[in-house]
C-alpha cells in the first residue's frame, strides 16, 4: 500500500482522482484544463497514480482515456474498517448521496471500466467469452452468436426456460483481442432509447492477460449501478474458471440481481 498512500499523498493528485470521480474516461487535454496545469506536470502526477493502480488507462485510437480505479483505495478500507462499523457508515454514504442527487440539476452517466489479470492466454480469454456452454458455467446464461460484425447475439437463461435476458448487435469482432457488443433488454418495439455498449479488450503479456471490460453509453443511473455491482462478480468467476478449473462457490447470479 505504501506506493497507494504515495500517491495519495500530493494534492494535485488527489484533485485529479477528484476530477475522475466526477467525470470518468478524460483525455489528458481535458484533464489539464480541469486543474490549470502543465501537460508534463499532469502526466507525471498521472503515472504515479497508474503506477499506484489508482488510476486505468485505456486507448480509444490515438487517444488515452483515464479512469479512476477505486479498488486500491477499497482494499484500505476493508483492512482498516471493522465489521460493525460499515453499516453506520453506508447509511450516512446513502444519506449524503441522496441530498447530493437532489442538488444535482443534471449530469451524465460515466462509463464503467473494469480491470482484471487472468493467468491464461488470449485465445483461452477470448473463447470463455463467445463460447456458450464456457459462459453458461461462470455467467448463469450462455452468450449465443456466430460472432462476426453485424450479427445478433443473446444472453440466453441456462434453467430451462431459454428466454433471452440480454441481447444485442456484434459491432467490433478481432479475435482474440476485442469484442464490441451492444447490451440491451428491451424488445425493439418498446425502445425509446439507444442500448449500451460493452467493449472487452484483451491484453497478452507473456502467460498472463489483462482483460479490460468498458460498458458506456447508459440510459440511466440506475442501469450503471446495477451494471458496476454485476461485472466484477462475473469477471470473477471467469477469472477462477480460467486459472483453477472451477467457478466460484457461490454463482455470481446469486450475489447480484443485475444481468451483467
Amino acid at each position: 500500500m505504501d506506493s497507494v498512500f504515495k500517491a495519495l499523498a500530493d494534492s494535485t493528485r488527489r484533485r485529479l482522482l477528484d476530477r475522475l470521480r466526477e467525470h470518468n474516461g478524460q483525455t489528458l487535454r481535458e484533464l489539464c484544463e480541469s486543474v490549470d496545469m502543465a501537460r508534463q506536470s499532469v502526466t507525471q502526477h498521472l503515472d504515479i497514480l497508474v503506477r499506484a493502480g489508482l488510476v486505468t488507462v485505456v486507448r480509444r485510437g490515438r487517444e488515452r482515456l483515464h479512469y479512476l480505479n477505486p479498488v486500491p483505495i477499497h482494499d484500505i478500507e476493508q483492512r482498516w474498517i471493522a465489521i460493525f462499523d460499515r453499516p453506520r457508515l453506508q447509511m450516512i454514504n446513502a444519506i449524503k448521496n441522496q441530498a447530493e442527487e437532489y442538488a444535482m440539476t443534471s449530469a451524465s452517466i460515466p462509463s464503467y471500466v473494469y480491470v482484471t489479470y487472468i493467468k491464461a492466454s488470449a485465445e483461452q480469454v477470448w473463447q470463455a467469452l463467445t463460447d456458450a456452454d464456457l459462459t453458461a458455467r461462470y455467467w448463469g446464461h450462455a452468450n449465443v452468436s456466430d460472432w462476426q460484425p453485424g450479427s445478433d447475439w443473446e444472453h440466453r437463461r441456462v434453467d430451462g426456460s431459454d428466454k433471452v435476458d440480454v441481447f444485442g448487435t456484434v459491432l467490433e469482432a478481432e479475435p482474440p483481442t476485442r469484442l464490441v457488443v451492444t447490451f440491451d433488454d428491451v424488445p425493439d418495439a418498446e425502445k425509446t432509447r439507444e442500448p449500451s455498449v460493452v467493449t472487452f479488450l484483451v491484453e497478452p503479456h507473456r502467460d498472463i492477460v489483462r482483460l479490460t471490460v468498458t460498458h458506456e453509453k447508459f440510459p440511466n443511473a440506475d442501469m450503471r449501478d446495477g451494471i458496476s455491482q454485476g461485472w466484477p462478480a462475473v469477471l470473477a468467476n471467469l477469472k477462477s474458471l480460467l486459472e483453477t478449473g472451477h467457478v466460484l462457490p457461490q454463482a455470481p447470479w446469486e450475489m447480484t440481481d443485475s444481468h451483467a
